[in-house]
C-alpha cells in the first residue's frame, strides 16, 4: 500500500484529488489543510511530512488571486511565499524521504507569443493539390501554443511567483512532476480560501442579468478538476518520466466563447456582448495566447463534454 499525501486537500482541485486516490484501496490518503501544515513553515514542512514519511506528495496549495498580486506588493510577497518558495520546501523533504512531489502549476508562466510554425509538415507551399490542411482527424494542422518544453517567460507578478515554484521544484533534483493546467473549473472547494471557477461566476451573472459583457480576447484551454484528478494518477501509475506535464480538456476558446457554450448548456438566455480587454481595466496583464499543448499524455475530453458533467454535477450539489 502506498501512503500518499494530499495538500489543499479541501480546495477545488484538492477535494477531487482525495475522492479519486481514496476509493483505490491501495492507497492510503492523508488529507490536509492550512490547518495541518503550515507550507511556507520549512520547519514544520520538514518535521510534519519528514515525520508521515508518504510515498506520493501532491501540492494543489496555492495563491490565485491574480489581480491582487498585480496591485498590491503585500500579496505579491504572499504568492512569493505560498507559490514560490514553499514547493521548495516540499520538494527538499520529498527527496530526503524518497517521495515522489506531484506539484500543479499554470498557462501563466508564458508570456503569450508562442512560436508557432505556420505549415504543417510536408508542405510545398503550392496550394493547388494539397491536402495536408484538411485531413479530417486535424492532426497535420499546426497547433499553435506551448509545449512542455517551451521557455516561461511570465507577464504578471502571479505568473512569476509559480515560475519560482516550478524552479524551486526542479532545483532539488527529486523525483518530482509539475502539472501545469489552465483554467480550472470544478465543484467549488470547502476551504474558506478556495476560490470560485469562471464557470460558477458567470452562471450566476447570467442569471441574476439580461445581459453580460465578456472579454473576446485571451485564448487557451480549460481544466475540468475530476479530469484532472484521474490524470493525475494516471500519470503517476504508468510510471511516466519525471518532468513536467500539460494537462487539459481539450480544445480552444476565448472567455466570451466559453460563455457562449455555458449558456447555451445551460439554456439561459442571457444576452453575452463581447468586448476587448481594454474595456475592462485589470491591473494584471494576461497572456494573448496561454494554449498548453499536451505531448506527453493521452489527451482528454472536451471541455465542453466536461462542462456538461459539471452542470449536472453541480445541480445535483444544490439539491443537496
Amino acid at each position: 500500500m502506498q501512503k500518499i499525501l494530499i495538500i489543499g486537500a479541501k480546495g477545488m482541485l484538492g477535494q477531487e484529488l482525495v475522492k479519486v486516490f481514496r476509493r483505490d484501496k491501495q492507497y492510503a490518503v492523508t488529507a490536509w489543510e492550512m490547518a495541518d501544515l503550515d507550507v511556507t513553515n520549512q520547519k514544520q514542512v520538514a518535521q510534519k511530512v519528514g515525520k508521515l514519511k508518504p510515498n506520493l506528495i501532491l501540492n494543489t496549495a496555492a495563491y490565485n488571486a491574480v489581480d491582487k498580486c498585480e496591485a498590491d506588493q503585500k500579496e505579491f510577497a504572499l504568492a512569493k511565499k505560498l507559490n514560490g518558495v514553499a514547493p521548495g520546501y516540499l520538494a527538499a523533504v520529498a527527496k530526503k524521504i524518497g517521495a515522489t512531489l506531484i506539484h500543479y502549476s499554470t498557462d501563466y508562466v508564458f508570456d503569450g507569443s508562442p512560436e508557432i510554425d505556420l505549415e504543417p509538415a510536408g508542405c510545398t507551399h503550392s496550394c493547388g493539390s494539397c491536402h495536408l490542411h484538411e485531413s479530417a482527424d486535424q492532426r497535420s494542422l499546426p497547433e499553435i501554443g506551448f509545449r512542455e518544453d517551451a521557455k516561461p517567460k511570465p507577464i504578471n507578478n502571479y505568473g512569476k511567483s509559480k515560475l519560482m515554484g516550478e524552479r524551486a521544484v526542479q532545483k532539488e533534483k527529486g523525483k518530482y512532476y509539475i502539472i501545469r493546467l489552465s483554467k480550472l473549473f470544478g465543484l467549488p472547494g470547502k476551504s474558506e480560501s478556495a476560490k470560485r471557477s469562471f464557470f460558477d461566476m458567470m452562471l450566476e451573472a447570467g442569471k441574476k442579468n439580461k445581459e453580460v459583457k465578456v472579454i473576446d480576447e485571451e485564448t487557451d484551454c480549460f481544466t475540468y478538476a475530476p479530469d484532472l484528478a484521474k490524470k493525475t494518477k494516471e500519470i503517476i501509475e504508468a510510471k511516466k518520466p519525471f518532468g513536467v506535464y500539460h494537462v487539459t480538456n481539450s480544445g480552444v476558446c476565448t472567455w466570451y466563447e466559453a460563455v457562449q457554450e455555458l449558456y447555451r448548456q445551460a439554456k439561459l438566455k442571457t444576452k453575452i456582448i463581447p468586448i476587448s480587454g481594454e474595456e475592462l481595466p485589470r491591473p494584471a496583464k494576461r497572456p494573448f495566447i496561454s494554449t498548453l499543448i499536451n505531448t506527453k499524455c493521452n489527451p482528454l475530453r472536451s471541455w465542453q463534454a466536461a462542462l456538461k458533467e459539471y452542470l449536472q454535477q453541480s445541480a445535483k450539489s444544490l439539491k443537496k
